[in-house]
């Protein structure tokens, strides 16, 4: 607990700035974790319901397959029921049925990086502006004729701005490796999506193009 003490004591010293800089890292802080959850929960493996659905499509029941697909809730399961729903249209219109849900999609797993993106951006910045105003402190205090005789005064700007400036670069390196490595399991998620949705289209092509065959074999 000791620590704990020490550390506040030592950021309390960084002067006005910390309290943004305080602001930023509890907002990385809670963002990350927010999102880390919800990647995690959409990064499920759905091959087994995804086989079992193209199976029933071949079979001709297209509601058994929406609803095996709608069991195993994920963002990729959503986008090829969007293509399923949509397969009356055609292949190309179940393709665009399925970018636009892949949009939306991304957009869900997306949300809230922007605010870590901003921080990674601003909190060296609120540190830069940490590291002059405890400068200046420091130069006002040589200013006056007292400030010569009280060395201590004169550090104490110096601690504030260098504490202001590590602080804002510590918060910035977090954020930047927590915002990249959440950027990295999204890139899995989209390049699943993008795999599993070429390939239902052409599972409703060749289901199509089956249907079409035995029609003309019946009528002939």
């Amino acid at each position: 607990m000791s620590w704990l003490i020490n550390a506040y004591t030592l950021l309390s010293k960084g002067g006005y700035a910390m309290i943004p800089l305080m602001a930023c890292s509890v907002v990385s802080v809670a963002v990350m974790i927010e999102r880390f959850i919800s990647i995690r929960r959409a990064q499920v493996d759905v091959s087994e319901a995804i086989q079992n659905a193209e199976d029933a499509l071949y079979e001709g029941d297209t509601d058994r397959a929406v609803r095996i697909l709608s069991a195993q809730d994920s963002p990729v399961t959503r986008v090829l029921i969007a293509g399923i729903q949509t397969k009356h249209l055609g292949e190309r219109g179940a393709e665009r049925a399925m970018e636009e849900q892949g949009t939306i999609e991304v957009r869900q797993l997306t949300k809230w990086l922007g605010a870590l993106d901003t921080i990674i951006t601003i909190a060296p910045l609120l540190g830069l502006f940490g590291t002059v105003t405890g400068m200046i402190s420091a130069f006002h205090v040589i200013a006056r004729k007292e400030g010569i005789s009280t060395p201590t005064a004169i550090t104490g700007g110096v601690a504030e701005a260098l504490i202001a400036t590590a602080t804002g670069l510590a918060i910035a390196i977090f954020t930047l490796v927590g915002y990249n490595y959440l950027q990295e399991r999204i890139k899995h998620i989209v390049a699943e999506i993008e795999a599993r949705g070429t390939a239902m289209v052409n599972v409703l092509a060749d289901v199509r193009e089956r249907v079409s065959h035995e029609d003309k074999r019946l009528s002939a």
